[in-house]
């Protein structure tokens, strides 16, 4: 009869993880994804999973969102996980991925996400930006 095996300690992400990858868990202040866990916020790109250094919804400006406006081109669209409850980021960041042609959908970590897990698996052209949740 097997004995029951406590499950893998995951690897520790190293800033880059160089494929799409579903989100496997998030809370206590990181993320799960490909075998790996990761403290801080990520940037889940077509080029791949980044750490990403934005840790309230305070810092969503331009510059913070800059790699992932760069990244993405019509018809993609970004999920913005903004931590606990979702917050708007200002107007200007808003028109920045309208400017693009790039959808834009905001809403709390946890729900992002998911729909960015639902839509990974339906391979839609879909990233996310996720703010770490305590």
């Amino acid at each position: 009869m097997p004995t029951e095996q406590p499950p893998p300690t995951p690897a520790v992400f190293s800033g880059h993880f160089p494929g799409r990858a579903p989100i496997d868990a998030y809370g206590n202040g990181g993320f799960r994804f490909a075998g790996m866990s990761h403290r801080g916020s990520i940037l889940c790109l077509p080029g791949g999973v980044f750490a990403w250094d934005v840790a309230s919804p305070s810092e969503l400006t331009i510059a913070a969102l800059a790699r992932a406006l760069a990244a993405l081109e019509r018809p993609h669209f970004l999920l913005l996980g903004t931590g606990r409850s979702q917050v708007f980021p200002a107007l200007d960041v808003r028109r920045a991925f309208e400017a693009k042609l790039v959808g834009f959908e905001i809403m709390d970590t946890g729900a992002a996400a998911r729909t960015y897990n639902v839509l990974l698996a339906e391979q839609r052209p879909v990233s996310a930006a996720l703010l770490a949740v305590s």
